[in-house]
């Protein structure tokens, strides 16, 4: 599979990304050992982060930069984040029928992923899949999060550049946007400047720029871009990308590109700790034997969910 990769072979990465998503601890051991044997073999790409609340049209923006990337001969990846029920943890994962252009480029692989219920609404292993997707061979790799809230900022940690979509004219209430996402955006773009929202969008544009002057810039070395954009007719979606290579060749020159990406590898690991924490201790035998009856108690009103999770540890200390 590793050779597959390397080659750049779909099938072989469609398979790898297939078994690192895989929640089997048979598969872990394996997804492990191959993802060590392609890190070397990757890190080489422009990471750009997309995010913005349901209905901005990230969708439709990704698959016109994705085109015109591929035009310039770029190999683009588009990792889209599904969201998941939180019921039956089913998801709808239709990113392809929302990117018809750019999932039939062979110069372009689209891949779908479950959220699973995770931080940030990003899926699990979207770290692992970059790796393998920069391994294959493409040099960018678009991620594309769930929507906005005060979690979806784990997208930020695993990107180069993080890109926030905004609307003109559909109210704070609708927007939903956080003043921590807006200090993680290295560029905002006000999406759907067109037809009689042209107005619109430029007065919002000019709204954020002035907002974003009261705010703490997520890096020493840039300043926030605010962009109007229309991913319909095909304007302004030149001008990201050129924002993105001078962000990219701001912090090259300072150092900051690789700063950025060691520390992002140490979150990486310790967040791989916390889940592996997690899962170790609702496996132990003594606390799989007393959470059915402590979440009943809970549910009941009988025991607070902090008494719970004191019992709980204690069990798991017995």
């Amino acid at each position: 599979m590793v050779g597959g990769v390397l080659k750049g072979d779909r099938r072989s990465l469609s398979r790898a990304i297939t078994l690192v998503e895989s929640r089997l601890d048979a598969h872990r051991i394996s997804a492990s050992a191959l993802v060590d044997a392609l890190v070397p073999h990757s890190g080489q790409s422009v990471r750009l982060g997309v995010t913005g609340v349901p209905g901005v049209g990230k969708s439709t923006f990704i698959e016109k930069l994705g085109l015109e990337l591929t035009g310039r001969g770029h190999k683009v990846a588009v990792l889209a984040v599904d969201p998941s029920s939180g019921r039956s943890g089913g998801s709808i994962l239709g990113d392809k029928t929302r990117m018809p252009g750019l999932s039939a480029d062979p110069k372009a692989y689209v891949r779908p992923s479950p959220a699973g219920g995770t931080l940030g609404g990003v899926a699990a292993r979207t770290r692992e899949t970059m790796i393998l997707c920069e391994a294959a061979g493409f040099d960018v790799v678009i991620v594309e999060t769930v929507g906005v809230g005060q979690s979806e900022t784990a997208v930020a940690s695993m990107v180069d550049f993080f890109l926030l979509l905004m609307l003109a004219g559909a109210g704070d209430e609708l927007q939903g946007i956080k003043r921590g996402i807006m200090e993680l955006a290295d560029a905002i773009a006000i999406n759907k400047a067109d037809g009689d929202n042209v107005d619109h969008a430029v007065k919002a544009g000019r709204d954020v720029e002035n907002a974003l002057h009261y705010l703490t810039a997520s890096s020493p070395v840039w300043r926030p871009v605010v962009l109007t954009i229309s991913s319909l007719e095909n304007r302004g979606i030149k001008d990201v990308w050129s924002t993105v290579l001078e962000h990219r060749s701001h912090h090259e020159k300072a150092g900051e590109l690789a700063l950025k990406r060691r520390n992002q590898a140490v979150d990486w690991m310790h967040d791989l700790v916390e889940e592996k924490l997690k899962q170790e201790f609702y496996e132990r035998p003594t606390v799989m034997k007393r959470l059915p009856e402590l979440t009943r108690a809970v549910e009941q009103g009988l025991l607070s969910p902090g008494s719970a999770v004191r019992r709980l540890f204690s069990a798991q200390e017995s």
